[in-house]
């Protein structure tokens, strides 16, 4: 088969680099940063479909089936390259620290158990006995069991090894554009000249509305939402479970850090940690978990996450033959990784991926109206 350029090398586009590897698809891969940074590296690695209680629910089928994909997933990757991604499935605890919000969450207990969570309500004492970190007070919490988490600078580690053990070239390149008549595309310009392939991916996260000469009838309209988080030291297994307050969220990892995340700041392409931020999420860390105080803050950050204009991401064909996007997860990139790659994979090797139907680019205002087959 033809070559495939894949504009963008995080998860997204490093794991659709791979399935297709995999199916013996030569692959370039473009970025003007490293692989596996900006949101990829940025991210928590929660994988929570049902604590996002979406009410969309062609989007929570997608995040369940990726969900269900992920240990197969990860075991390939630690067998092909020996990394571990530490997938863990500790469940996320939803906590409440006053009989208001415990009433609160027993109230979409049943819309939790509807998408398919597996969840108990618990009383104090439950909590406790399970992670004796939190806070004494506590009035109780919403557990759900089959929620987990990955590492995703790990992930990102091994799917990099993954590519280019595949034979996956990589090209840093300050700037990018697509070429393409107005029937299919041609390939790509950067500044060391024209490069032909008949199919390009646009994987290129919250700037992948931006790629230059992209036709309007095929541009994407997605835009960054930062993101800032802080991790804290903490004594190994100090705690197990993903625990939320709110919107905010607390994440162990293996090597004793807790992640705390994450806010949500419409303001462009800024990467900034603010103090307003840091002041938002050490605020509800302290309230989960007084006992933080005393431990040291050992890094802050923050990224950008790619939005939609309806909250679902645009995956698949676009009016112009051979070129395709996978761009516009947002809160979800992680989560949806490996059933991302393998669909856009499927659509390019077999013409088909029938399961990207409701997140066609078609839905932009009526304006995009995918193609049909984007084989070669």
């Amino acid at each position: 088969m033809a070559d495939v350029f894949v504009v963008g090398a995080g998860l997204i586009g490093l794991s659709t680099a791979y399935e297709l590897a995999q199916r013996g698809v030569a692959v370039t891969v473009y970025d003007r940063d490293e692989p596996a940074q900006a949101a990829s590296w940025a991210g928590a690695g929660m994988l929570a479909p049902f604590s996002e209680a979406t009410p969309d629910r062609e989007l929570l089928a997608l995040s369940r089936a990726s969900l269900e994909r992920y240990p197969g997933f990860v075991d390939g990757l630690r067998e092909r390259t020996g990394v571990d991604v530490r997938l863990r499935r500790d469940g996320t605890m939803h906590v409440a620290l006053g009989e208001a919000q415990l009433a609160a969450l027993a109230a979409v207990a049943d819309t939790f158990r509807a998408n398919g969570g597996d969840v108990a309500l618990l009383e104090r004492g439950e909590v406790l006995a399970r992670e004796p970190f939190l806070a004494k007070d506590l009035a109780g919490a919403l557990y759900v069991a089959n929620e987990a988490q990955v590492d995703n600078r790990r992930l990102g580690r091994a799917l990099l090894a993954a590519c280019r053990g595949l034979g996956v070239r990589f090209e840093r390149v300050d700037e990018i554009a697509l070429e393409s008549d107005a029937r299919r595309v041609r390939g790509v310009r950067t500044p060391y000249g024209f490069a032909a392939a008949p199919v390009v991916v646009n994987a290129a996260g919250a700037w992948a509305g931006a790629l230059d000469g992209v036709p309007e009838s095929a541009r994407i309209p997605v835009r960054p939402v930062a993101g800032e988080m802080l991790a804290i030291a903490l004594p190994p297994a100090a705690m197990r479970s993903l625990v939320w307050l709110g919107h905010r969220y607390l994440v162990p990892r293996d090597d004793g850090r807790l992640l705390v995340g994450a806010t949500v700041v419409e303001r462009g392409f800024d990467v900034r940690v603010t103090a307003a931020g840091m002041h938002d999420l050490l605020d509800a860390a302290l309230a989960v978990a007084p006992a933080l105080a005393s431990f040291a803050v050992v890094e802050t950050w923050a990224g950008l996450r790619p939005a939609s204009h309806d909250g679902r991401p645009y995956l698949g064909a676009t009016p112009i033959e051979g070129y395709l996007v996978a761009a516009g997860h947002y809160r979800n990139g992680i989560l949806l990784t490996p059933v991302t790659a393998r669909a856009i994979a499927a659509l390019i090797v077999d013409g088909a991926a029938p399961e990207l139907a409701p997140f066609a680019c078609a839905r932009v205002g009526g304006r995009l109206v995918p193609a049909a087959n984007h084989t070669s």
